[in-house]
């Protein structure tokens, strides 16, 4: 009954508290903790751990390497940043790895065209066992961060209780909007209760947070990426009417530049994550990331498509025998971004399919760039058979627009066009 009534509570208080106006495309930019964890031990690794002169690095190379210019501008902070509390109560960074402060960090960020995300945890703890932020301390913490000239906060949930987040998540909301500092909100608590209604109430969450985690955290591995999309793709019709401007799932970090992906699947991973109209936090080191790794995650057309206005999730609208999905996504100006995905591990496959297959309009003449390649073809109709060649774990990616409207003749297409794309 208690519970009932703090949601109903939460329900009537906090409806008009999100509109910020924040993030009305997906969020891009860096994000520490997959590729650096809460490594503390700056005495042994200098470079790698969490601490000021990393993220300061970092942001040097989101300005001079192209990334903030594409869009990458968010330079976040996640767990094991925390030293302790002071004996006013207020959070204070670890004074060895972060001796300038917070604030100092923030303007560094700012001055390079940046914003600064930092991370806290909605119970006695973080997930690493530092001060977390408890009830009590929602509306301080709120503050300081807003002192600190924070640009976006994500809030965790280890070592709290479903009631402590049922109330603290809002209040959390509240308070940021509270201090006239824009501050987006990630919140992971859906991730906290199984990330699915009734457990999970959507409609509340796009009025609180700007952002959420719904599932597991991934790992370093295409195993990690697989899980997270099936589910995603399991639980499509809650989960894809839920996001647009302003308020995203989130199926977590990109692994591209890191150990555990292959080429073929670290373009994989950042076509599907495009299609999901999913936030894009790269978690690699900007230092030695690969030219290879560069040219998938500086793609221009893939974030055009990624940061499309509109803001619709795409979802699976096929899945074959033969180990190939199609995922689809509309996007403004009548065009659509078709993903053609391999769950195959033996060899290149060819998938023959039309645009009628694909549900598109027989209405109009289209034409398709590959994302990747960029390559042009053109005089698609919806009868127009083709086919393109799909690495295993790997995909083929079609940007796809209008070019004419059909003339009424009543014929289908005299030469059908055969595409192959080159492996």
């Amino acid at each position: 009954m208690l519970l009932k009534t703090v949601l109903l509570l939460t329900l009537v208080a906090q409806v008009l508290v999100l509109e910020n106006g924040l993030l009305r495309t997906p969020p891009m930019g860096w994000l520490a903790w997959e590729r650096f964890r809460c490594n503390i031990d700056c005495d042994e690794d200098p470079k790698n751990c969490i601490s000021e002169r990393l993220f300061m690095e970092m942001a040097d190379l989101m300005a001079q390497d192209g990334w903030r210019d594409l869009g990458y501008v968010y330079l976040n902070i996640d767990d094991c940043w925390i030293g302790e509390r002071d004996d006013r109560g207020r959070l204070v960074p670890d004074s060895k790895r972060f001796p300038h402060g917070i604030t100092f960090l923030a303007d560094y960020a700012h001055s390079l065209g940046l914003k600064l995300g930092i991370y806290a945890d909605m119970g006695n703890l973080t997930c690493m066992g530092f001060p977390g932020t408890t009830l009590d301390k929602v509306e301080l913490d709120a503050q300081t961060f807003a002192e600190w000239k924070v640009d976006m906060l994500k809030l965790d949930g280890c070592f709290s209780t479903r009631e402590e987040r049922v109330e603290g998540y809002p209040k959390m909301s509240a308070a940021l909007n509270a201090t006239g500092r824009s501050i987006a909100f990630s919140c992971s608590w859906p991730a906290y209760e199984g990330g699915l209604p009734p457990e999970v109430n959507y409609t509340l969450l796009a009025n609180i947070c700007n952002l959420w985690r719904n599932y597991d955290d991934i790992q370093d591995s295409w195993r990690s990426v697989l899980f997270i999309l099936d589910w995603f793709v399991k639980h499509q019709d809650i989960l894809q009417p839920v996001a647009g401007p302003g308020h995203w799932n989130d199926p977590d970090m990109l692994l591209i530049g890191n150990f555990g992906l292959s080429y073929e699947q670290a373009r994989a991973q950042m076509a599907l994550w495009t299609v999901l109209a999913a936030p894009l936090f790269m978690s690699t080191d900007l230092r030695t990331i690969s030219p290879q790794n560069v040219n998938i995650l500086q793609n221009p057309l893939m974030i055009k498509i990624n940061q499309d206005p509109l803001g619709i999730q795409g979802r699976m609208i096929l899945k074959e025998k033969s180990l190939i999905q199609v995922f689809k996504r509309p996007l403004s100006g009548d065009t659509n971004v078709v993903v053609f995905f391999s769950r195959r591990t033996d060899m290149p496959f060819r998938y023959h399919s039309s645009l009628a297959k694909l549900n598109f309009s027989s209405s109009r003449i289209y034409e398709a760039q590959d994302v990747f390649s960029g390559e042009i073809i053109s005089g698609l109709r919806d009868d127009t058979s083709f086919t393109v060649v799909i690495n295993p774990s790997g995909v083929v990616m079609w940007y796809l627009y209008p070019i004419q409207k059909m003339q009424k003749t009543g014929q289908k297409s005299q030469v059908p066009l055969m595409r192959i794309w080159d492996v």
